[in-house]
């Protein structure tokens, strides 16, 4: 058994959750979130908390287990808080404007890249070499903040590029001048 799946899940004032056999919606006041949940668990009411029961007892159920657990409580904090995801531009000359609800970012090429949110994403700068993606949805605004990363990933050699706030980017050292050298 999964000791996260076992966990019961608080559901706190103001959120709604409305269960439909394994289809689950929760209302919130940053919006509303909708999910299919495998038929290998159940998901029950009992008072103020969702509890995650498994089917059965093979490997495919233990699997999905913890994971529509963690997922069902990401939904309500989604919906209740909303989640962040800070990105950093380092180096010389790189920088991100905001131009509506798009982000430009001029980190290097010789052209700009132009980055649109999809729907229930918020991007915003800080700045120019801040950046925050915003949202209800926590992959959304993961899959949001990886695909701005890999515009410009951070160089190994000399750290510039974009990066998760608080990454660390392990610097390699540059080719050591050997003896004889002139």
């Amino acid at each position: 058994m999964s000791r996260i799946g076992k966990m019961p899940i608080k559901v706190p004032l103001g959120i709604k959750v409305d269960i439909n056999g394994n289809d689950v919606t929760v209302k919130g006041p940053k919006g509303t979130l909708s999910r299919s949940f495998r038929p290998e668990v159940t998901i029950n009411r009992e008072g103020d908390y969702l509890v995650v029961a498994p089917v059965g007892t093979d490997k495919a159920t233990r699997a999905f287990f913890g994971l529509s657990r963690t997922l069902l409580d990401n939904m309500i904090v989604g919906v209740k808080d909303g989640f962040d995801k800070n990105l950093e531009i380092v180096g010389v000359g790189m920088r991100a404007d905001k131009d509506g609800d798009k982000v430009v970012f001029k980190v290097g090429f010789s052209h700009s890249v132009t980055v649109a949110p999809p729907a229930g994403i918020t991007l915003s700068v800080d700045g120019t070499t801040k950046v925050k993606v915003s949202g209800i949805n926590k992959e959304d605004v993961g899959q949001m903040a990886a695909e701005i990363r890999s515009i410009r990933k951070p160089d190994h050699y000399m750290g510039k590029g974009i990066r998760y706030a608080g990454e660390y980017v392990r610097i390699k050292p540059g080719k050591a001048i050997g003896k004889g050298a002139k």
